[in-house]
């Protein structure tokens, strides 16, 4: 419902006579999140490749009050937030998809980064992995994870659905062997942000693990991120897999 409103009013933003087209891109998460001894924050860059002028909403999928942003670019024309979470000042510390859509039938290009700050010091920036428009398949994989006393690992899983959406992990170092199974089912519009330890309590710690995860529910995105005790982080793109 609250996605639908949202092109309404981008639809009405379209100049009179314009072909309306709309265009998606997804981040799969962004936000600002204290962690042991860093904050967490995330850039996002949006440029307009399409030669013609655009308008673009940016809204906080999961986030409460669904809030969003509006702003024009002209051709060739780009926009950089350094930390996306102060456009929305209402939403300070969260985690969230993060939805940018344009009147536009080619998508924009959208490049994301995360970063810590520590000791008043920034962390070196990665990439996130952005999608243009759904990106579903029903298993997926989360490679080369680690939970041990160096690194930690978290496992995101987000539902776009209008419905409840039910997530099948399974932990694996050999593919095919389940070392431990668990099953989450995240609400309508929302995300599932959880360490790997809280998801398989069973396990104490160990590199190189892979979780494949299973969902019947087509607008659904995961991700995964490894940080390390120098507070510099991976973020995991998922890959297509079997079981």
């Amino acid at each position: 419902m609250r996605f639908r409103l949202l092109l309404a009013v981008l639809s009405f933003a379209v100049s009179a006579g314009a072909q309306e087209a709309v265009s998606t891109v997804i981040v799969p998460v962004v936000g600002t999140m204290m962690g042991p001894g860093v904050l967490w924050k995330t850039t996002i860059e949006v440029v307009n490749d399409t030669g013609s002028p655009v308008n673009v909403a940016m809204d906080l999928v999961t986030a409460p009050e669904n809030p969003v942003a509006f702003f024009d670019l002209g051709p060739g024309e780009s926009k950089t937030f350094p930390d996306i979470m102060a456009t929305f000042p209402t939403v300070p510390f969260a985690l969230s998809p993060l939805r940018v859509t344009s009147d536009s039938r080619r998508a924009l290009t959208v490049r994301a980064t995360v970063f810590g700050i520590h000791n008043g010091e920034m962390t070196k920036p990665e990439p996130i992995a952005v999608y243009s428009g759904l990106a579903y398949y029903p298993l997926r994989a989360l490679d080369n994870l680690s939970f041990t006393d160096n690194y930690r690992t978290n496992i995101g899983l987000v539902n776009f659905g209008e419905t409840p959406a039910e997530f099948l992990l399974a932990l694996q170092r050999i593919p095919g062997r389940n070392l431990a199974i668990s099953y989450i089912t995240v609400p309508p519009t929302s995300l599932v942000h959880r360490s790997i330890q809280s998801l398989f309590p069973t396990i104490s710690q160990g590199d190189d693990f892979t979780v494949v995860i299973e969902s019947a529910s087509r607008e659904t995105y995961v991700y995964g991120s490894v940080i390390d005790n120098e507070h510099t982080g991976r973020f995991v793109q998922p890959r297509v897999a079997t079981r």
